[in-house]
């Protein structure tokens, strides 16, 4: 026997309705967040991995985050190369308010719903997370429709990608974070901005290219970070040649790299301090006396 014909789930009414008081709710118990989509620039097609990933806007939208009790995960790690922070959220949009507020004003969205790989940034707890998974169809067709989209999220681990979105707070991680070059120029150039293009031409003709994060009048030292040859291999900045910004040249005095991320990295004071309590010598029968 089938179905009752005077009942029926697919009614566009009540569907609109549900949509609604779904809507009003995620706005009532959900914050805003800006969720910014990952704009890939060169695939790798055998990994399927893009390291210099773009992030070029951030929009604002309203989002549930399903964890009450705080972020789900393994939480906080001690590990040998640092301490690991390795949350997890669970965040729920509105389909009309994500086909609204992101993938309206932004041509260049592939595919008609969240991605994963796109980040999520919470300005309540300052972090940015990835999306890992999109769930869309839960809750299970309840008025034959699909209301919204359920977004499993871990906290996005920095990896030199370019974040220019407009907004202070995300920008500010790729000037934190980024692989940093540190040109001290001869003269002062109080007038180069951030964000501006710096070049230099080494001997051979090979271009290298940097975007300025930050320029320090009090010892004229220019942070460049994204930088890059015309040849896609590897090279350095040199004393021997001049940079360019803003069409001014610039004598370089020294040059020095800074990797924020290794400096992070705590496996040498972890393995100081675990002599203080770890018998390696050979009258501990457990030790292992070839790696003390």
């Amino acid at each position: 026997m089938g179905m009752n014909p005077y009942f029926k789930q697919d009614v566009r009414s009540e569907q609109n309705l549900y949509e609604d008081i779904t809507i009003e709710a995620l706005e009532i118990y959900g914050q805003s967040v800006y969720y910014l989509p990952r704009e890939v620039i060169n695939e790798d097609k055998i990994f399927g991995d893009d390291v210099p990933s773009r992030f070029s806007a951030a929009y604002k939208v309203s989002m549930y985050i399903e964890n009450i009790e705080g972020f789900d995960g393994e939480g906080d790690l001690f590990t040998r190369f640092g301490v690991e922070i390795r949350d997890e959220a669970t965040c729920i949009v509105a389909r009309r308010r994500w086909d609204r507020l992101v993938k309206r004003f932004d041509p260049d969205i592939s595919v008609p719903r969240p991605k994963e790989g796109d980040l999520i940034f919470l300005p309540l707890s300052n972090k940015l997370f990835e999306i890992m998974h999109v769930e869309h169809e839960q809750p299970f067709y309840q008025l034959s429709n699909l209301p919204t989209y359920k977004m499993r999220c871990q906290l996005f681990e920095y990896n030199d990608e370019d974040l220019d979105t407009g907004v202070e707070e995300i920008d500010t991680i790729e000037r934190d974070y980024a692989y940093t070059y540190k040109l001290e120029l001869a003269s002062d150039a109080t007038y180069i901005k951030i964000g501006d293009t710096a070049t230099q031409t080494l001997g051979d003709g090979t271009i290298m290219a940097g975007e300025v994060s930050k320029y320090s009048d009090s010892d004229n030292m220019l942070h460049l970070i994204h930088v890059g040859a015309s040849d896609g291999d590897y090279h350095e900045f040199v004393t021997s040649q001049t940079v360019t910004v803003n069409d001014s040249d610039f004598s370089v005095l020294s040059v020095v790299e800074d990797n924020k991320i290794s400096a992070n990295e705590q496996n040498d004071e972890f393995s100081t301090l675990s002599d203080d309590f770890l018998d390696f010598t050979e009258a501990n029968p457990f030790g292992d006396p070839e790696n003390s």
